[in-house]
C-alpha cells in the first residue's frame, strides 16, 4: 500500500473514533508500528492530526459526540439511578478503580460516604475526589485528553499493571451476549489493565448500551461478574446474560411524585 493511501485510511479511521494508539493503527493498516509512526508524522506536518505519546489525535474533531460533557447528558436520569444502584454494591473502605466512562462517574458521586481508595484515569473523577477528605485518591499517570476528560496511553495502561484493587467499576459502548465493545483502541487497553487488577469488575450500562456493539471489541463476559443497568434493560437480554452466570442488577425507576 502507498503512503498516501495509507495516510488516508489513517485520517478515515481517525475521523471515525478521533484518536487511536500507535498498535491500534498497526493493525489497522496491517503494517508495523514504525510504519505508522512515519505515516503520522507526514499527517502532522500536513496539520490534519497531532501525534500524543503511543498514538495519534485530530486537531479538529468533527463533534462533540465523544466529549464527557456532552455524553454525560445522555440518558442521565437513567446514569445517575445506575450510580446509585452501583455505590450499593461496594463495601466501606474498598479499593475501587473508576474508569473514565460517564456512566462511572455516576457511581463514583456515590461513594464518598464508604471512604473509599480511589484509583482512576478519569479527571471528572479526580476532580470530584479532590475536593473531599473521605477517600483516597490515586490518579493514574499518562496523556491528559482534555475533550474526553481522560488520562490515556502507554503511563496510564502502565499504572494499572502494577495495582491491587477490589472492584473496577467501569462503563463501555455496547454489550451483546458476544461480550463488551468501545469506541476507542486507547480505552480498550487501559480497561484491559483495570480488569486485570481487580477482584470483582462491574460494568454499568445505561439500557440504550444492550444489543449494541461499539467499534473495538473489549472482553467477553466471562471477564465480567455484575452488570448494572435500568429499567430499560431489554428482558430477554437480560435473562440470558443471567443464565451465563453474571449478576445483573436493575436500578428501580424513582417516582416523580405525581
Amino acid at each position: 500500500m502507498q503512503p498516501e493511501a495509507r495516510q488516508k485510511r489513517i485520517q478515515d479511521h481517525l475521523n471515525r473514533v478521533e484518536f487511536a494508539s500507535l498498535e491500534e493503527l498497526a493493525r489497522e493498516l496491517e503494517v508495523s508500528v514504525s510504519t505508522v509512526r512515519r505515516d503520522i508524522a507526514a499527517l502532522e506536518s500536513a496539520g490534519g492530526l497531532r501525534r500524543m505519546h503511543g498514538g495519534a489525535r485530530l486537531v479538529n474533531p468533527p463533534s462533540d459526540e465523544f466529549a464527557f460533557s456532552a455524553r454525560d447528558t445522555h440518558q442521565l436520569t437513567e446514569k445517575e439511578a445506575i450510580g446509585r444502584a452501583c455505590a450499593e454494591l461496594i463495601g466501606p473502605n474498598q479499593t475501587v478503580i473508576i474508569d473514565a466512562g460517564t456512566t462511572a462517574y455516576h457511581v463514583a458521586k456515590n461513594l464518598e460516604s464508604k471512604m473509599p481508595q480511589i484509583i482512576t484515569n478519569s479527571l471528572p473523577v479526580a476532580n470530584f475526589f479532590a475536593a473531599t477528605n473521605r477517600a483516597e485518591l490515586i490518579l493514574s499517570g499518562g496523556v491528559i485528553y482534555p475533550r474526553l476528560g481522560v488520562l490515556v496511553g502507554p503511563l496510564a495502561v502502565e499504572a494499572f499493571t502494577k495495582i491491587h484493587a477490589d472492584v473496577a467499576v467501569m462503563s463501555a459502548g455496547g454489550i451483546t451476549l458476544d461480550g463488551i465493545s468501545n469506541s476507542h483502541g486507547l480505552l480498550i487497553e487501559i480497561q484491559w489493565a483495570m480488569i486485570r487488577a481487580a477482584k470483582k469488575v462491574i460494568f454499568c450500562f445505561d439500557s440504550t448500551k444492550f444489543g449494541r456493539r461499539s467499534v473495538s471489541p473489549l472482553c467477553g463476559l466471562e471477564h465480567v461478574h455484575t452488570i448494572v443497568s435500568d429499567w430499560g434493560a431489554p428482558e430477554e437480554l437480560v435473562r440470558s446474560l443471567r443464565g451465563r452466570g453474571l449478576e445483573v442488577v436493575i436500578a428501580p425507576q424513582e417516582s416523580d411524585g405525581s
